[in-house]
């Protein structure tokens, strides 16, 4: 079977404003290609507008430019007080929030018949773990492939990705969910899949082989590979966002301590920002928030979100125990905010006004069970941190998402085999027993008019 849908749009002009339609689509399990799981051949440079996308099977092999070159193209312009995007990208409805479609009364109809419920991959136990939010309760297990790191929703909402990088094997694969029955299709194979972002224009999947330091564009239904683009020196591809016009993304480079600029138009590098860390760190050994230590030699970025103006970027380091603030049109470094020990996830609130910021509680890729976890709550305008809560008795927070009606922050327990429900106004917890060593889980559904990929970046 391959996936049928029907995209409308329709965007109204009233005076400086516009409004857009969301997604209307029917799920079915997307067709398996043989070609889905083949790597690029890699080649020269083309032409801008020859071997693209639209030939269905040319790859291009990215040229990389320095930071200079980067901080003096790609600023986001505007029209007439409208955000100009990139074509087939749905209008900035307001360009002050770019979080202004993510509210809870912002619900696509077309997820009206979606099943509520909580996606967790378990990198260890090779399975997900399916969560009813009313109950608390794990209600389905299924395997999928090898590795699952993140649950990743579709640009048409109509698919649930599980993204099964195979850690130190070739044998990667993608496991769709259908969002109406929370029930998995059969998996397609796909090179190094850690993580999974989409093109604004929804005309591509780009799957991030981080091992592989290589983006690759498939098709968003099939997933045979489009396109792809080299990102050399990058050690440790992982997590992004996208300029509030689609022209370029931000992806981190966990291993390297930088971020890579990514032109979106051209799909070439335009440069690498290595981000300087503080003169010390958290230790792992003492109070919670207490004491410091030398700090490593470079950082270690991990997620990646947007102002809601779009001018800035803020970009979580587990590292550096905080988030680094970064003018993305510049591509400069102008500000640090220091957080928690282990600085990981980025999730926006649903009226856009706060951020809540996870900190695993170990600068350890693989860190210990109760460890010094917390979640924090930043204020968007004044940059402050306004909430600060440790999980009662130690933990693991990871990654995932906030809840439709914006109530609750479901976050996995990377080093406790748990997921937590966090109330967004109090921070009280409550904690819910899934599989070994989960992951990016999804919320589902969540508002918005597509998804950019991740555990849910919509707009």
């Amino acid at each position: 079977m391959v996936l049928k849908k029907s995209l409308v749009w329709a965007a109204v002009a009233a005076g400086a404003a516009a409004v857009a339609v969301g997604v209307i689509g029917i799920w079915s399990a997307p067709e398996t290609s043989a070609a889905a799981d083949q790597p690029p051949t890699a080649q020269s440079p083309t032409p801008q507008g020859q071997g693209q996308a639209d030939q269905g099977q040319a790859t291009t092999q990215a040229a990389t430019a320095t930071s200079n070159q980067a901080s003096a193209t790609q600023a986001s312009a505007t029209v007439g007080g409208a955000i100009a995007t990139v074509p087939g990208m749905p209008p900035v409805i307001d360009p002050h929030n770019i979080y202004s479609e993510i509210g809870p009364s912002h619900l696509s109809p077309a997820l009206a018949h979606d099943l509520a419920r909580v996606y967790v991959p378990n990198l260890r136990s090779d399975d997900v773990s399916v969560i009813d939010p009313a109950t608390l309760k794990v209600v389905d297990t299924f395997k999928v492939g090898k590795s699952p790191q993140h649950v990743v929703p579709s640009w048409d909402l109509r698919t649930l990705w599980v993204a099964n990088n195979a850690e130190r094997s070739n044998d990667g694969s993608l496991t769709p969910i259908d969002p109406t029955t929370g029930k998995p299709g059969a998996s397609v194979p796909v090179d190094d899949p850690y993580n999974m972002y989409f093109t604004p224009d929804g005309k591509s999947a780009i799957v991030v082989a981080e091992a592989r330091r290589r983006l690759d564009f498939r098709d968003p239904h099939t997933m045979v590979m489009q396109f792809s683009i080299s990102v050399p020196d990058c050690g440790g591809l992982n997590h992004a966002d996208f300029s509030i016009d689609g022209k370029y993304a931000l992806f981190t480079c966990e291993f390297d301590g930088s971020v890579a600029k990514i032109d979106m138009v051209n799909h070439t590098v335009l440069g690498y920002l290595q981000l300087p860390l503080p003169a010390t760190r958290m230790r792992e050994d003492s109070a919670h928030h207490a004491g410091q230590m030398k700090m490593p030699k470079k950082g270690m970025p991990q997620d990646v979100r947007i102002s809601p103006d779009g001018k800035r970027f803020y970009i979580a380091d587990m590292e550096a125990d905080g988030v680094f603030i970064v003018d993305g049109d510049a591509f400069k470094q102008v500000g640090f905010i220091p957080v928690g020990l282990g600085t990981h996830g980025l999730y926006p609130s649903r009226d856009g006004k706060s951020l809540y910021i996870t900190s695993r509680g170990t600068h350890a890729i693989h860190g210990k069970p109760k460890g010094k976890g917390s979640v924090a709550v930043m204020d968007f305008a004044s940059e402050k941190i306004v909430a600060d809560w440790p999980i009662p008795g130690g933990g693991s927070p990871d990654m995932g998402n906030v809840s439709a009606d914006g109530k609750w922050l479901w976050l996995s327990g990377r080093f406790d085999d748990v997921v937590y429900r966090i109330d967004t106004q109090t921070g009280e917890v409550k904690q819910v027993k899934v599989g070994g060593e989960p992951h990016g889980l999804t919320v589902w559904p969540q508002p918005g008019r597509y998804s950019l990929g991740h555990t849910g970046n919509l707009r």
